[in-house]
């Protein structure tokens, strides 16, 4: 009986204990969730429906009194979207408090317009990819641009392994495919990078092997039907449809360089800002370089961005391997020569 007493009065005092210690906040960590964070958030993204629907869950259980809207639009299309907003002056309210866009060029672009909104991310120092040295934008994801073909309907052996034949090899006239540089972000980096190295000459050769211009979807459909040989789009497309389809489409990753594209996340300035909560945008950014923010970019089948993560895309090979071949992207040019590389397009590919 003296022992159980003596049992029964130890509980007691644990859980006092325990009691005190949350009441001030030392499990805040183990227990708590950020339920001070309040308000309302609208993040626009170019990130796959199915990433956002996912973070938007995470979200919710982590910010419980944050109310966040996600919104998907393609990067060119929202760069379209927002000028139409910040008007010719560069004055206008933005619809959106937090950007997930494609590419690093739209980043600097509202920073020179003054759009954006300094923040720190504690993880600066542990990022595999440039940040902005002021603190304005911070690469979140990484996406990469590659060739893909179907080894059900066609050899390896008898493929482009580079950008550079893929565009040039007349034995692959009519039968590739890639995306819009016009409408997606992605493909305009991977255009911005390929031009910059081959010259616009690049965009003459596409054009005489007659690539047809189309969402990866569509693309994708066509390297299972043998109408296409090859395609240039992301990787992580073609990750997506192999572990959640069984499909058979598989990766080239070009010798003469994949290309990255690290994904930038961006807070808009607060008094330009739909909700003007910095605060709340702050916090969200806090969670996308968390480990729990970054897995769920890696189980959207894009690559992490901190050094040594240890978590990669389905069936892809090592962040670092595919570091070491980046073919890279001059944001500065791909920023500054928008227009141009647009006008080219248009002119050597549209036309």
């Amino acid at each position: 009986m003296t022992e159980r007493k003596e049992v029964n009065g130890m509980k007691k005092v644990v859980a006092l204990v325990l009691a005190l210690m949350l009441s001030l906040g030392m499990f805040s960590g183990a227990f708590a969730v950020n339920e001070d964070v309040e308000g309302e958030i609208v993040i626009a993204s170019s990130m796959y429906q199915f990433v956002l629907d996912e973070m938007a869950e995470l979200l919710k259980k982590e910010f419980p009194n944050l109310n966040v809207e996600f919104y998907y639009k393609g990067t060119t299309d929202l760069i379209s979207q927002l000028s139409g907003e910040m008007g010719p002056d560069h004055t206008g309210l933005l619809s959106v408090d937090m950007l997930l866009v494609a590419e690093p060029a739209y980043s600097l672009e509202l920073k020179d317009y003054g759009y954006l909104h300094k923040f720190d991310v504690s993880v600066k120092d542990q990022l595999a990819f440039p940040y902005d040295p002021d603190g304005y934008w911070y690469p979140v994801r990484v996406c990469n641009m590659v060739l893909a073909y179907n080894p059900e309907k066609v050899s390896a052996e008898e493929l482009p392994k580079t950008f550079k034949e893929f565009a040039e090899n007349p034995a692959m006239k009519g039968v590739i495919s890639m995306g819009n540089p016009l409408t997606s972000g992605t493909a305009f980096a991977a255009v911005s990078a390929l031009t910059e190295k081959y010259g616009m000459e690049y965009l003459d050769a596409l054009r005489a092997n007659n690539v047809m211009i189309e969402s990866g979807s569509t693309a994708l459909g066509k390297l299972e039907s043998g109408e296409c040989k090859e395609i240039m789009i992301l990787e992580e497309s073609v990750l997506k449809k192999r572990k959640e389809e069984g499909s058979k489409l598989a990766v080239i990753y070009p010798e003469d360089g994949n290309i990255m594209i690290p994904s930038t996340a961006m807070i808009v300035a607060e008094e330009k800002s739909k909700n003007a909560n910095t605060a709340a945008c702050e916090a969200i950014a806090d969670w996308l370089f968390s480990e729990a923010g970054q897995t769920a970019i890696v189980n959207g089948y894009m690559h992490s961005v901190i050094k040594g993560f240890g978590k990669l895309p389905y069936d892809s090979v090592s962040t670092e391997q595919l570091i070491s071949s980046d073919m890279g992207v001059n944001w500065e040019n791909a920023y500054h020569n928008r227009n141009t590389l647009v006008d080219e397009w248009n002119k050597r590919v549209n036309n």
